[in-house]
């Protein structure tokens, strides 16, 4: 590809993906589905004009968008939230990890695809998107509501697991030849979590007196070199790029820069972020996508129920009543970043071509399914029995977490 036709593909893919994500934001859809919706329209797989005949040449940018995108998580992760959360947030996010994990683990099992199939199956159903989610309780105006911090809480635990299971899964998709070397590699993942997890926690001062430039333009240097860097140092020690960026943002995140950072970031998220969903969807085969139309259908009826669910035994725990459950499963039901960060993986890992279509279906049906529900979440508090959730807090009144 020469200069001018990279640089036009790339600025195409910024004014398709900005373009169709407007006109969808008008009607309240969420920008990720659209972002991969231009990407998918404007692909070689499709009629009409194509920025790009192979998507594997933009594969660095992708890998940028991956890279802040995890990066920002790991910004707004703390471990002291966490443990402010209480039992009743630990028991909730684990009833959640459960039901949505074990849920989607099973029903990877049942396709018959494979082990390593099933694995990033069992992540791609189990894991909702902390974009959306932050999104969605935002527009829909609930951070005041008593069960939006609990929902918050989940998505924490949510992250906690990622870092965890992207550890485990990176030697399963590395295809480890025997259990020594399978457990040498999670091994030296897991030693890498360890060292990164403790910069995080009792290395802010240091990390202060690294980056505390006052000019921006000088810490934005800074922090996206060692962002990148990280990414790069985990996928050569066995961790994904992927986690590597989510540590090295929770590292950053501890420290007296966090908040300047934190807004630094955001343009740089946004911008690369829309790339990778682009870049994803322009990989998106619409024969390959039929071909998985019932799996996806069932995956995310499957979802719904679980999420509902777990909404109502999380406001059981917490004292919530029927109302806060149904807000709680519907707003943790859609899926995105890290559904697609699993279908890349399992793309570049070899594993069974229909992976990546059955995970774009299930996102971009639950992206457009979930933002629905939650606006007429009122009108759906029938879905859960009125047996199940007891709970007597009322609406305007926060419950507190022992």
């Amino acid at each position: 590809m020469s200069s001018g036709h990279a640089l036009l593909a790339v600025g195409g893919a910024f004014l398709a993906a900005g373009v169709i994500a407007r006109a969808g934001a008008r009607i309240g859809l969420p920008t990720i589905p659209l972002f991969m919706l231009a990407g998918f329209v404007f692909g070689p797989n499709t009629p009409g004009l194509s920025l790009v005949d192979d998507p594997a040449e933009l594969g660095v940018l992708a890998g940028l968008g991956l890279v802040f995108l995890l990066f920002y998580l790991g910004l707004e992760f703390s471990l002291d939230d966490l443990a402010k959360g209480g039992r009743k947030l630990v028991w909730s996010g684990l009833i959640y990890l459960i039901l949505n994990i074990g849920g989607g683990l099973a029903f990877g099992f049942l396709l018959g695809w494979g082990t390593r199939e099933a694995l990033v199956i069992a992540g791609a159903i189990g894991i909702s998107s902390s974009a959306i989610v932050t999104k969605l309780l935002l527009e829909a105006r609930r951070m005041t509501n008593p069960e939006s911090r609990l929902i918050m809480g989940i998505i924490v635990i949510e992250d906690l697991f990622l870092a965890l299971y992207l550890a485990l899964l990176q030697p399963v998709l590395s295809g480890a030849g025997s259990f020594g070397s399978a457990l040498a590699d999670f091994g030296k993942a897991f030693a890498f979590l360890i060292v990164m997890a403790a910069l995080a926690r009792w290395g802010g001062r240091v990390v202060s007196k690294l980056f505390g430039s006052a000019d921006d333009e000088l810490l934005t240097v800074c922090f996206v070199g060692v962002a990148v860097m990280g990414a790069a140092v985990a996928e050569e020690v066995g961790v994904s790029d992927a986690i590597g960026a989510f540590m090295v943002g929770m590292m950053l995140g501890g420290s007296k820069v966090a908040p300047r950072i934190h807004k630094l970031v955001l343009p740089l998220r946004d911008a690369f972020g829309a790339l990778f969903f682009f870049i994803f969807g322009l990989s998106i085969d619409p024969n390959a996508v039929g071909s998985v139309v019932v799996p996806v259908l069932i995956a995310v009826a499957l979802t719904i129920v679980l999420n509902l669910g777990a909404g109502a035994l999380a406001a059981r725990v917490n004292g919530f009543d029927r109302q806060a459950g149904v807000n709680i499963g519907l707003t943790v039901l859609t899926r995105g970043e890290f559904s697609l960060v699993l279908a890349a993986m399992a793309t570049a890992a070899g594993l069974d071509s229909r992976v990546a279509p059955f995970v774009a279906g299930y996102v971009l049906l639950l992206a457009v399914i979930g933002p629905v529900a939650v606006i007429r979440s009122e009108k759906l508090t029938w879905l859960l029995p009125a047996s199940i959730v007891r709970g007597s807090t009322r609406r305007d009144e926060p419950a507190r977490a022992t």
